[in-house]
């Protein structure tokens, strides 16, 4: 196979399965509401699920990276498809609220995990030659943000036509595509094992594991990422509540989520392409800047639709588009053999910051009315965010070529 067909076949197959996993996962802060109606569990329980959700899927990811690097990650994505499909179909069907933690906050989750970031991220970046994988990871990531643009609406359709049990069920029937999506990434047997020597020689997962937690860079990418987590994940579970608060209709936040997941496709796509051209901290200190201008701008706005929207387009272009500079940069740092090990786990980080966003938007609400607090802390939380990426090493890419 030439190196272009297998460059799309991959790419194509990865951002595919991104489109449904992270679709379904970030378009269920729109059932908090109806979740809350019917069971009667309140606010804080159904945001305590899916902020466990958020946890759960980052701590998925970095352990499903390395089984991946064990038995293949075909295997991993089906198991994960199963998985992700039974959560959210028995989800319905609870009326505790540690039954809706389980299989809402913990069984669905992971099992998007398995056919996330990591996971993709690393099994293209081990098969695909350096200079094509910031933009193989951008557009990966872009598939991602389809699926937000895609599922959102097509969610809240389902709810407003059939009601929110039948949504779910359709979600979790949607679930199990990844399992055919999955079929371009198999590998004949041997091939990865062949290709894990030839990329890595004997270093172990324990050894590579020990020097990166002893690298500041790495650290560093960790700390970025965790507010980076807490401000998507804020985001994605109370937008529709920040909506209502505002006097506007339900369908607003489905179409400001749909917009950001539009928008970020141009962004993902537009991260990739210059993190092969530029520093990628220098890229991730302007996200990261820029999320918290936008958020200070937006509360000073008036609050209408196209207020909404506005906002949903600046955020939009920054996104996921994190990922590919932060996959990059690890990647960078430590080679690709154990990537989808490394960035779980800068992922796992930042899915504890989503933790916290996730909750915290929650008590917020519950206890003050409004979530003021929360996106003062989202500003501060940002910036700091941006200037922690600063001290990371990373050469040029014109003198990494150079030196090459």
């Amino acid at each position: 196979m030439s190196d272009k067909r297998l460059f799309w076949r991959l790419v194509l197959s990865a951002a595919a399965i991104m489109s449904v996993t992270m679709g379904i996962r970030q378009s269920l802060g729109l059932f908090v509401s109806p979740l809350n109606t019917s069971t009667g569990l309140g606010i804080v329980t159904v945001s305590f699920a899916l902020a466990v959700g958020q946890f759960a899927w980052g701590a998925a990811q970095p352990l499903f990276g390395a089984v991946a690097d064990r038995v293949g990650t075909v295997k991993v994505i089906a198991f994960g498809a199963c998985l992700m499909a039974i959560g959210l179909a028995v989800t319905p069907f609870m009326t505790s609220g540690l039954g809706l933690v389980f299989f809402l906050g913990v069984m669905s989750a992971a099992g998007a995990g398995a056919g996330s970031f990591s996971i993709l991220m690393g099994a293209a970046a081990q098969r695909l030659p350096a200079e094509r994988r910031a933009f193989a990871s951008g557009f990966i990531n872009a598939g991602g943000s389809f699926g937000q643009f895609l599922f959102a609406p097509l969610s809240q359709a389902l709810i407003a036509a059939f009601g929110w049990m039948a949504a779910l069920w359709t979600l979790a029937v949607a679930a199990l595509s990844t399992i055919a999506l999955a079929l371009p990434l198999r590998e004949k047997k041997g091939v990865a094992e062949a290709r894990a020597e030839q990329l890595h020689g004997h270093m172990t997962l324990s050894r590579q594991l020990r020097l990166a937690f002893r690298d500041r860079s790495y650290l560093c990418l960790h700390a970025g990422f965790f507010t980076c987590g807490f401000h998507i994940a804020f985001l994605v579970t109370h937008l529709p509540g920040e909506v209502g608060l505002c006097g506007l209709p339900v369908a607003v936040s489905a179409t400001s989520l749909a917009i950001i997941g539009l928008s970020n496709i141009a962004g993902s796509i537009g991260a990739g392409w210059l993190s092969a051209r530029h520093r990628m901290k220098i890229l991730l200190f302007w996200m990261y800047a820029t999320r918290a201008m936008a958020v200070a701008i937006y509360l000073a706005a008036p609050k209408t639709e196209w207020t909404f929207y506005l906002f949903a387009i600046v955020l939009g272009m920054t996104w996921l588009a994190t990922v590919p500079p932060t996959a990059g940069l690890v990647g960078k740092l430590f080679g690709v053999r154990y990537l989808a090990t490394l960035f779980g786990l800068t992922l796992f980080t930042h899915q504890v910051g989503a933790f916290f966003g996730a909750w915290l938007g929650g008590i917020a609400i519950t206890e003050s009315g409004n979530y003021t607090w929360m996106w003062y802390a989202d500003i501060a939380l940002s910036g700091a965010a941006a200037l922690i990426n600063l001290p990371i090493r990373e050469q040029h890419p014109r003198l990494l070529a150079a030196s090459a």
